[in-house]
């Protein structure tokens, strides 16, 4: 034993541990459990779909792109898409007077899908907006199509819905 340890061994004697004293005392051992808040994902709940969403009646036309019916740079559309060359009404673009349009108080935005129907079975179907008509234009569509496919009708009250988007579903993987 070496000469330090006898030293604390004598200052300080070890004592019997007692079953009474291996409790711990009263302010330690009285504490009262607290409600703690989990922070878990809430479940994901779709969003409710109106049973009537609003069905406008427009004037559709056939555009191409080409200078003399749109402005100086035809393959740009107003969304900043570019039109390919070899592009045909397949595409399903489509472009709005500007009183549809949300910038000048309209309820479509650039980007939505629109449900057409009473155009033809060939043409009805959902198309993207991504283009805007000239301002003198009210409550008409144009569909993007090419030349070759002379297609040079219009059509008279034709029906436009707003596809609602889907909400993504969220699964664990």
């Amino acid at each position: 034993m070496s000469l330090a340890l006898f030293l604390l061994t004598l200052l300080f004697p070890p004592r019997p541990i007692l079953p009474t004293a291996a409790a711990l005392p009263s302010t330690v051992a009285h504490l009262s459990p607290r409600m703690v808040a989990l922070a878990a994902p809430s479940p994901i709940v779709p969003k409710r779909v109106p049973r009537h969403l609003p069905i406008y009646t427009v004037t559709a036309t056939i555009y191409e792109p080409d200078p003399r019916q749109t402005d100086a740079e035809p393959f740009i559309t107003a969304d900043n898409s570019f039109i390919t060359p070899k592009h045909s009404s397949k595409n399903r673009w489509m472009a709005l007077s500007r009183d549809l349009l949300k910038p000048w108080g309209g309820k479509f935005s650039f980007g939505d899908s629109v449900r057409v129907t009473g155009i033809s079975p060939k043409l009805d179907g959902v198309y993207v907006i991504h283009d805007t008509m000239n301002r003198r234009h009210r409550h008409c569509m144009d569909i993007l199509a090419a030349k070759w496919e002379h297609l040079d009708e219009m059509w008279k009250n034709v029906k436009i819905v707003k596809v609602p988007k889907a909400e993504p579903v969220w699964q664990a993987g």
